[in-house]
Order: C-alpha cells, then structure tokens, then sequence
C-alpha cells in the first residue's frame, strides 16, 4: 500500500495518506483560481485512501463556498491548502502539500472554460531554475 506524508508551510501541520489516489485533476474552474491565486488547482482525489493526521489536526480549518460543492481545508496560522473529506467518501489532497514524491500523471484538466487567458502556450515562456537576477 502506498503512503505518502505532507505538511503546510509553517510545519504545525503533518499528515499521512495511506492508499492510492485514483485520480488527479487540474481544475480551472473560477473558485480554484480564487483559491490559489494561481490559473488552476491541482488536486488528487481517493475513494479509498485514509488521512491520519500526525499533528497539528486542531490548526486545520475548513471552508465551504455557500451555494456550491466548492471547499476547502487549510492551516489557519500559514494558509496551506490541505487534505479534507468534505464530500463523504472523497478523500481530495492538495498535490502541493505532499512532503513525499507525487509520481501520478494529471489525469486531466477540468472546467477548463474558466481557464486563465493568460494561461496559454506557457512553454514559449523563459524558464529560469530559480528567481532571475
């Protein structure tokens, strides 16, 4: 069985998921771009894994949009997105916050109608393997 271990920015927050992800997605959709201030959300998703928090649970808080499905957990003293189990037997990980090597492949992008207009043809881009000077 697979495990892999995680944290938040500040360290209050560590965490362990044992199992498999199922799937991986890149969400566009406005609420994730909100979210992250970013062009997108990557999130691993698992019906079957389990979350043991290793410490830290009581810092983790959660936030759910009204109106929506939309949610999200994170570290009330950094920020950190974080796992949660808001939708009943849906375990969704924040990608970014695993401390332990991610070798799953985006499964895909999604809601990509609400995709960042400035979010195109980035490998055109420079790429600098550290802030440029």
């Amino acid at each position: 069985m697979a495990k892999h271990v995680g944290s938040c920015l500040c360290g209050a927050v560590k965490f362990e998921v044992n199992g498999e992800f199922d799937r991986f997605y890149l969400c566009h959709c406005e609420y994730c771009q909100k979210d992250t201030g970013s062009s997108h959300a990557a999130n691993l998703f698992s019906a079957s894994a389990t979350l043991n928090w290793q410490s830290g649970a009581d810092t983790v808080t959660s936030f759910m949009l009204p109106g929506t499905r939309h949610n999200k957990s994170f570290c009330r003293l950094c920020g950190s997105a974080l796992p949660n189990t808001q939708v009943a037997g849906m375990l969704v990980v924040p990608a970014g916050c695993l401390d332990t090597e991610n070798s799953m492949v985006p499964t895909a992008h999604i809601f990509t109608s609400s995709k960042a207009g400035w979010d195109e043809d980035l490998g055109e881009i420079p790429a600098f393997v550290g802030l440029p000077g």
